[in-house]
């Protein structure tokens, strides 16, 4: 989804601004042993970039809770992460998502963050955000979903972010990372591509 949605539209301007390099795009959910598999340059989303890679953050993420107007007006609008125990939630098809983690966002008193696992189930879980947005924009339930997946959506108004005051954790990455294998000298191509990919995901429209 992040290929799709993010990436791709970016490789097509490098594409036309360097017309000499040969870009080969593979779009997989599938984590690659990048100098095993031959691999120049990974863009990731993920907490954090690993440790033997040269890494580049290209942007910020975060999760959001979503709903459409027709579910909403038809369901209800939850007003606490328990509240959705009585909800058709749409999860993204991994291990661990019979339990959705919420963290209540940070005040000033200094205490620690609250955090509450609240057990969720529904009508579809898929392994793909843009298919779990279009079932959320379809009214099919709620979803959690990374913020590039939703943006459009909340712009337009077709969803709507829900519980403000607490976020959703562990469901996606917190970032968006270009790695590659380490080594003494990075290609000038591949520098190319990464200050392209920063620069458009610092052009992207705000969600706020």
């Amino acid at each position: 989804a992040l290929g799709r949605q993010e990436v791709a539209r970016s490789i097509e301007s490098f594409c036309i601004e360097h017309p000499d390099v040969r870009i080969e795009l593979e779009l997989s959910d599938r984590l690659l042993t990048l100098a095993n598999e031959g691999f120049d340059l990974a863009i990731r989303h993920a907490s954090t970039a690993p440790d033997n890679h040269v890494a580049w953050q290209l942007a910020s993420s975060r999760s959001m809770l979503v709903g459409s107007a027709a579910y909403l007006r038809r369901r209800g609008t939850p007003a606490q992460p328990g509240d959705l125990a009585q909800h058709a939630c749409l999860s993204y098809l991994r291990p661990g998502q019979a339990f959705w983690p919420f963290e209540l966002l940070a005040t000033d008193n200094g205490a620690e963050p609250t955090r509450v696992n609240v057990a969720v189930s529904g009508p579809l879980r898929a392994n793909n955000s843009e298919v779990l947005r279009d079932a959320a924009l379809a009214g099919l339930g709620l979803a959690v979903l990374p913020d590039f997946s939703a943006g459009p959506a909340l712009r337009s108004g077709k969803l709507r972010e829900l519980l403000p005051g607490w976020r959703p954790v562990g469901a996606f990455g917190e970032a968006i990372w270009a790695i590659r294998p380490w080594s003494l000298h990075t290609p000038k191509a591949v520098h190319a591509l990464v200050a392209h990919l920063r620069t458009a995901f610092a052009a992207r429209p705000s969600i706020e």
